[in-house]
């Protein structure tokens, strides 16, 4: 059976909660190991929490394409099978976040889960952009990143953390994602009382 056809079904909020811990963190050296503390960090929490690599391991393939085929689609029917998505948006090579990680976000909201984000980078995108410009219109917002983003986590009635990580490895600091756990599991228990 072809999961992104038939996904599994979405579990009802009176067991833990099952969450998806998006963000760039897939691309570390040490990815399994920053995804397990993180895990580690929602279970005491109430929360079950699924990541990538960890709940979704890359299949073999014939090709990288196939290979990268069959991980969207592992990475999308395991969304699926949740109610909320906590997204690392911090910045990623660039002034954004990761784009793979915004996808999920967009597909998250797609399918009415809920939405809980932070960034380790607490300044505005505007602030970031103004360091390269390129002469075309800045979004000014006073927002951490798109409007579209942080819209669609606000209209899912979710959370959006900025916290200041140490400059020295911002995506092994875990404050801002504790800070953003902590806020889901107290929204996705509030409707369960």
């Amino acid at each position: 059976m072809d999961a992104t056809l038939h996904p599994p079904p979405r579990p009802d909020l009176r067991s833990r909660p099952r969450i998806y811990l998006a963000g760039p963190e897939v691309f570390l050296p040490d990815a399994l190991e920053v995804l397990a503390a993180k895990k580690a960090i929602c279970l005491p929490l109430g929360l079950e929490p699924v990541a990538p690599l960890i709940d979704t391991p890359p299949p073999p393939a014939a090709t990288a394409r196939a290979r990268a085929f069959a991980i969207a689609a592992g990475n999308e029917a395991l969304i699926r099978s949740c109610v909320a998505v906590i997204a690392n948006l911090s910045p990623f090579r660039g002034v954004s976040a990761d784009v793979g990680t915004v996808y999920e976000v967009g597909l998250a909201r797609g399918l009415g889960l809920a939405l809980f984000a932070y960034t380790t980078d607490p300044r505005d995108y505007v602030e970031r952009v103004l360091n390269d410009p390129d002469g075309l219109d800045i979004e000014d917002f006073g927002l951490s990143d798109n409007l579209m983003i942080e819209g669609g986590i606000a209209a899912a009635g979710g959370t959006f953390v900025r916290v200041s990580a140490p400059e020295a490895d911002p995506w092994r600091d875990l404050g801002a994602f504790t800070a953003c756990a902590r806020a889901a599991a107290a929204a996705l228990a509030a409707p369960r009382q």
